[in-house]
């Protein structure tokens, strides 16, 4: 393989960029698709006598399960597998190649001092989103560590090499692959239940997510001994220093996470990512203003960890509860301390060894740091043309696609122009927003408030750019739910596009028209309405009344008229949208296809659920021709079908469609996502209408399980499926379980009331 630098005729090997202990990575190109691609290689293995034989298969087979468990996972924090298989007798796996640092490097960078504070938490949060979705999926990692964990070049954090991750339900086949003898984890980053060969779950990778934020934030790990033995038993029964004893100028927040996440006991840390991501997020609103830069003397040494000694009279190899392979164990990579730059790459880790090539040093180990150059003015045509291809994507609604762009020359222009210059801005700003239409609205924030900082500064604060990245910075916030800190920043915006450009133009029409959806939301629904109605009539006045624009204001004063339970003037406002763009549009454009949806919401909101059901039977059929029978908005429409067939009493119908939808949207969005549960809802409610109670039953309780388990105990959503669980149960005629489980929602509403207060 090597020789033919080609992997089954697709993938060919450029140049290697990493070498662990057991294989290699290649920067490769992808033949078929014309892109360049990681390709991760396992040494060959000898397979003639019967140990290797076994070991052969082992491997083998744990590489085949990764990669499987690697390819199903989709999310941004977690690098993309597009193919795997065996050439030659070596099996390889195809990821996404990633620009940046791992965490170890960049310790390793920073000459072993901790990270800058708003880096350690910015990095909390992605990992812990990151985690939260694997963890979502029932996988475990079981190996995070600072090798393990990528920053890339435009801040977006990865956790890689799901090594030895396994699904959560697969304990069997774990237990015999580390019957082998193959190490699970690294020491220094290994949980007390993984030592001690317990049974291990998600919290056991929070135990070794707070080991790295623990050392990225202080610049050791919690353990920082030479001993594998020392380690091991350290983590096991030796509470860790506390990180501000390290440095001092750590928040206190964080330290107080990380030591959660540091606890013996699994029941005693956060119980789940998400958990820990909203600590973060509490924890930095508290907090406020985090330092972004802290210097150190270049001779100050921290402090370390004091070492740990053996019981009297116990060698290290009888020390109960520690299994087999820990004996001989040596301590393996870490990515901070004075072993950093000699320790080999641990040959134990399998596939997590040190995939990614250290920097090129001078003699004094200083990093050589290369002269930039000027950029040509043919670099310069080039990102410009790449930028305007990013564009097109955007304008064609490729928007992932179009942030790969984006992203891609961002990099590439704070490179040759500096991260100040505003053609490096307008990519950052560009970023944001497809971010924004990917559904990533914490990660577009981040970009505007970096874009629109920058922008003050170099342009000044009226500036017109400046002015956009500060309004989509409202737009961000709205749609996180920060209603009020989003009001804050419409206000301000628009009072300077008032002073500068007047209250006619395009964009401080835009202004306010954001403006008064988000009194919507804030539940100011007269004051919106009212702005929403002054800005469609001066839309219509200086664009024109069919123009796009002035048909999504009067779209949303539609919106806030049915808000306000006035859903006559909503309809007929609906329907002459519709029509409208219908006119300028098409019949089938989404936003054309958007309003006709309105309005059947309108029909059956007036109780004109025959006219709604023909309304729903066009839509659903329109949709599935314009984007097919799974779409998102497809389903919508089908399960608006179902819901006027059921307010005409046709419920074996409606039965039938609300498990169809159901079973789609399983597929397709995951069995816990909301669209999911609302279609399970309503196939229990039809259960219930035709007296199928005990089958009705089934339904809401799962309903009631997923949205707890995804929500929180007392959460509106969870409260009311409790709420339907109870009522079923009192059709069955089971009255005191129902009376217990409603007291039960009682007491958690009144909990959430008080803490609201």
């Amino acid at each position: 393989m090597a020789d033919s630098r080609l992997i089954q005729g697709r993938y060919r090997l450029l140049d290697r960029i990493g070498r662990g202990g057991m294989g290699e990575v290649w920067r490769a190109k992808d033949e078929s698709l014309g892109r360049h691609v990681a390709v991760k290689c396992l040494k060959p293995l000898n397979d003639r006598d019967r140990t290797g034989h076994t070991f052969a298969r082992v491997l083998r087979e744990r590489f085949r399960r990764e990669a499987r468990v690697a390819a199903a996972l989709q999310h941004r924090g977690v690098t993309v597998v597009h193919d795997f298989g065996e050439a030659d007798g070596v099996l390889y796996l195809v990821m996404e190649l990633l620009e940046g640092r791992n965490l170890s490097q960049l310790l390793e960078d920073n000459r072993g001092h901790p990270l800058a504070v708003a880096d350690v938490v910015d990095i909390a949060g992605q990992g812990a989103a990151a985690l939260a979705y694997t963890h979502r999926q029932g996988i475990v990692h079981r190996d995070l560590k600072p090798a393990n964990i990528m920053r890339l070049t435009d801040g977006t954090v990865k956790i890689c090499d799901f090594g030895i991750a396994r699904l959560g339900r697969d304990i069997g086949l774990t237990s015999r692959l580390t019957g082998t003898g193959i190490a699970m984890g690294t020491p220094h980053y290994m949980s007390p239940e993984q030592i001690g060969g317990d049974r291990i779950d998600h919290r056991s990778d929070l135990y070794s997510f707070g080991c790295v934020l623990y050392e990225i934030a202080t610049g050791v790990p919690p353990f920082d001994l030479d001993d594998a033995w020392a380690v091991l038993v350290g983590h096991r029964d030796t509470p860790p220093d506390p990180p501000r004893h390290h440095r001092a100028e750590l928040p206190g927040y964080v330290e107080r996470i990380i030591l959660d996440l540091l606890a013996k006991e699994p029941d005693d840390r956060p119980q789940d990512a998400g958990e820990l991501g909203h600590r973060l997020e509490a924890g930095r609103a508290v907090s406020g203003h985090v330092p972004t830069v802290v210097s150190y003397p270049a001779a100050r040494a921290l402090p370390a960890a004091p070492a740990l000694r053996p019981r009297p009279g116990r060698g290290p190899s009888r020390e109960p509860g520690m299994p087999s392979w820990t004996r001989g164990m040596t301590t393996g990579h870490k990515a901070a301390g004075a072993g950093l730059r000699i320790t080999p790459p641990d040959p134990s880790a399998g596939l997590s060894g040190e995939w990614i090539a250290r920097p090129v040093t001078g003699p004094a180990e200083e990093p050589v740091v290369p002269q930039r150059p000027a950029p040509s003015p043919e670099v310069l045509a080039g990102l410009a043309g790449r930028h305007d291809a990013g564009l097109s994507l955007g304008r064609l609604g490729r928007w992932t696609e179009a942030g790969e762009v984006h992203r891609a020359v961002a990099a590439e222009r704070e490179h040759v122009l500096g991260p100040d210059h505003p053609d490096t801005l307008a990519s950052h700003y560009e970023v944001g927003f497809s971010l924004s239409r990917t559904g990533h609205p914490a990660d577009a924030l981040r970009e505007y408030e970096h874009v629109a900082r920058a922008r003050e500064r170099v342009l000044g604060p009226e500036h017109p750019d400046t002015l956009a990245a500060r309004q989509e910075t409202a737009y961000a916030l709205g749609r996180l739910g920060r209603h009020l800190e989003a009001h804050q920043a419409y206000t301000s915006v628009l009072a300077v596009r008032m002073r500068v450009m007047g209250p006619d133009h395009p964009d401080t029409l835009r202004c306010r028209h954001n403006l008064a959806f988000n009194l919507g939301r804030l539940g100011r629904l007269e004051d919106s309405c009212a702005m929403a109605s002054d800005v469609a009539a001066a839309r219509a006045r200086v664009l024109g009344p069919a123009h796009p624009d002035t048909l999504v204001t009067r779209y949303e004063v539609a919106y806030l008229l049915g808000q306000s339970g006035r859903w006559h003037e909503a309809l007929s406002t609906y329907q002459e949208v519709a029509e409208a763009r219908a006119q300028a549009l098409g019949r089938g454009h989404p936003d054309t296809l958007a309003a006709r949806y309105e309005v059947g919401i309108s029909l059956g909101r007036l109780g004109r659920s025959a006219e709604a059901l023909t309304l729903y039977r066009a839509l659903a059929d329109d949709r599935t021709r314009v984007h097919g029978p799974a779409h998102p908005e497809t389903l919508r429409a089908r399960h608006g079908l179902g819901v006027n067939l059921g307010r005409l009493g046709r419920w074996e119908e409606v039965l039938a469609e609300a498990r169809d939808v159901c079973a789609i949207r399983e597929r397709a969005l995951g069995p816990d996502h909301p669209d999911t549960l609302v279609s399970r809802r309503e196939v229990a409610v039809s259960l219930g209408w035709l007296g199928r109670w005990a089958e009705a039953l089934l339904e809401y309780r799962h309903v009631a399980d997923a949205r707890t388990r995804v929500l929180g105990a007392g959460h509106p959503d969870a409260l009311a499926s409790r709420d339907d669980e109870a009522h079923c149960l009192e059709q069955l005629g089971r009255g005191q379980e129902a009376v217990e489980l409603y007291r039960k929602v009682a007491v958690l509403r009144q909990q959430g009331a008080a803490d609201g207060r």
